[in-house]
């Protein structure tokens, strides 16, 4: 029998480790960023084509590298970070396994060009699948300059599989908001498709934040900082009253940009009873520890982290997190744990030692000045009890609908009544008029605002709300960007005059972002969905005879009248079999 286990090419082997090292364009600049920190850069400068599919430029002005050394860097597993086993437990850089350069070399073609501090003559490489094609003198600045090109040329099943343009900057960007949260004191520029998307002069931490995501955020954080035999925990978490569905959220440890699901646990339990359950506190956290008790080889990403104190560190946060919202008066300063109720004084004044008694007042609930006592006598009769706010005037009798407790619509069919949600059969009909809008199929008709609303937003969605720009305008918002992530709402969708615009665009933004949705059809149906909800009736309001009717005729004229978009019941059917059936 022949012998069938071979050794793979190291083409291949490359391509294969390129796989976990390389995931998609934002590895590439998070790898990069990081080897130009590793260099005491003290600026970096980030460009990208085509969200980093035809070209990912990255330059500092850190050590540079010899010839020999710019060779060896994009060998596998080469590396100037550590020397022993020993060494992977006590890391002080970022990267260090050796792998990026290689991986990246292995899937696209690399020029980089590099000059040692101190010399007259730098070095150009050109490399493309794992082979050198030229080496030669070059006249670059001090520092390192590494243009890569045409990622996943020569895999196109990887290449085939990224996301699109909008979604793959989105990743960019956030790798690259992660390591300048880390390294304020670097500055730091980010370009897309020629045009400046960041720009981060060097500065203090605070200070950075509210350069990348706006004042709003900036000026609401509170200050943190512990230190313990078990390491140091310093950075910010967000005021109570600042918060959102989805809140930026950063934990950093020894410089590296992590995810912890234990530590983000004890930030909420601090805010329990602070803020609404469907909201999230902005924070930026940054443990500094021993490196010989933490251990960041789990994957080669880096983001997930093991530490040996776990459960300590927990503790240690939540009470300095705690201590933080306390000093901020977000916490009332009462004692929860008193049992007997709290004696609240009354003012009862009292003349010449008499107690004047306080006068009580009746309310008739009931009364109505703008009905007559006729009509009235009528409307309390038809009241079935004081807790009913349903209403059937005279004139309603007569019509073919009824309001049942301002939530239902029940009316007759011809097999029997059907119980309509008044709420969820209006957001049936605005969806589809929205979602018809936004495909282009009618024409949004849009308010123009007298006071246009000025908004801000992090990069992250901004870059989104650009990529949104068509089904927005269509369905009748017009927004204009004024630089900095600051944009200016000039008209809305009408019917929308009495709502929270604003809230309505972080609602998309947020659903675009936690779905990650791709397809035109996908971004339109969330847009629709949002706008529907936004603009549709509220349970308790009371629809006069035409107001139902016109509801009802749209909802059965609809894409689907039992279900809203997203999968609730609409109507429910009464039969006449079984009300012959209920009543025997």
């Amino acid at each position: 029998m022949s012998d069938i286990i071979h050794l793979l090419p190291e083409g291949i082997a490359n391509q294969i480790a390129a796989g976990e090292v390389i995931q998609r364009p934002a590895s590439v600049v998070k790898e990069l960023m990081e080897n130009a920190v590793d260099a005491s850069a003290s600026e970096i400068k980030v460009y990208a084509k085509d969200a980093g599919r035809t070209l990912i430029q990255v330059s500092d002005n850190g050590k540079g590298m010899s010839e020999t050394d710019a060779r060896m860097a994009f060998e596998r597993h080469a590396t100037s970070k550590i020397g022993s086993a020993e060494d992977l437990f006590a890391l002080r850089t970022l990267g260090f396994r050796g792998e990026a350069l290689a991986s990246i070399a292995a899937v696209a073609q690399v020029e980089l060009r590099t000059r040692e501090r101190g010399e007259e003559i730098g070095r150009k490489l050109e490399i493309a699948g794992s082979q050198v094609l030229n080496v030669a003198a070059d006249g670059c600045g001090e520092g390192s300059i590494f243009i890569v090109r045409n990622l996943f040329y020569n895999v196109p099943a990887r290449r085939k599989f990224l996301k699109a343009n909008e979604t793959e900057f989105r990743h960019i960007l956030q790798e690259f908001e992660r390591i300048a949260l880390v390294y304020p004191d670097i500055r730091m520029d980010l370009w897309h498709q020629g045009a400046e998307v960041l720009r981060l002069p060097a500065t203090h931490l605070r200070q950075r934040i509210t350069d990348i995501f706006s004042k709003g955020v900036g000026g609401k954080l509170l200050s943190l900082d512990v230190e313990t035999r078990l390491g140091k925990l310093s950075g910010f978490i967000g005021h109570p009253d600042a918060t959102r569905k989805r809140a930026l959220q950063f934990f950093f440890v020894n410089g590296r940009f992590m995810r912890h699901g234990f530590f983000h646990k004890a930030v909420m339990l601090a805010y329990e009873g602070l803020i609404p359950v469907s909201e999230m506190p902005h924070y930026f956290l940054y443990f500094q520890i021993d490196p010989s008790e933490i251990d960041v080889n789990i994957h080669p990403t880096k983001t997930e982290i093991k530490f040996e104190n776990e459960l300590p560190l927990q503790q240690i946060l939540l009470a300095a997190a705690r201590e933080v919202l306390a000093k901020s008066s977000a916490i009332p300063m009462i004692d929860f744990d008193k049992r007997e109720p709290v004696d609240i004084p009354v003012y009862r004044p009292a003349i010449a030692g008499k107690q004047i008694p306080v006068p009580s007042l009746t309310v008739n609930r009931r009364y109505n000045p703008f009905i007559s006592p006729q009509v009235w006598d009528t409307t309390l009769r038809k009241e079935e009890s004081p807790e009913t706010t349903t209403v059937f005037p005279p004139q309603q009798q007569q019509g073919v609908s009824y309001q049942y407790k301002n939530k239902y619509i029940i009316t007759p069919l011809s097999s029997g009544l059907a119980l309509i949600d008044q709420r969820r059969a209006h957001i049936r009909v605005l969806y589809d008029n929205y979602r018809a809008r936004a495909e282009g199929k009618e024409t949004g008709v849009s308010q123009r605002l007298l006071f246009p609303e000025e908004s801000t937003w992090t990069p992250e969605e901004t870059a989104i709300i650009r990529s949104l720009e068509t089904e927005l305008k269509a369905v009748g918002f017009n927004l204009q960007e004024k630089g900095n992530g600051n944009w200016m709402i000039d008209s809305i969708p009408s019917g929308m005059e009495h709502s929270d615009v604003k809230e309505i665009l972080r609602t998309i933004l947020t659903k675009v972002i936690e779905t990650g949705c791709e397809i035109r059809g996908e971004i339109r149906h969330v847009v629709a969905l949002a706008l529907a909800k936004a603009g549709a009736s509220q349970y308790g309001q009371v629809l006069g005879t035409d107001e139902r009717e016109h509801l009802i005729a749209s909802l059965f004229s609809s894409s689907d009248s039992n279900l809203t978009p997203d999968g609730k019941t609409i109507l429910t059917l009464l039969t006449d079999d079984e009300l012959t059936h209920r009543f025997g």
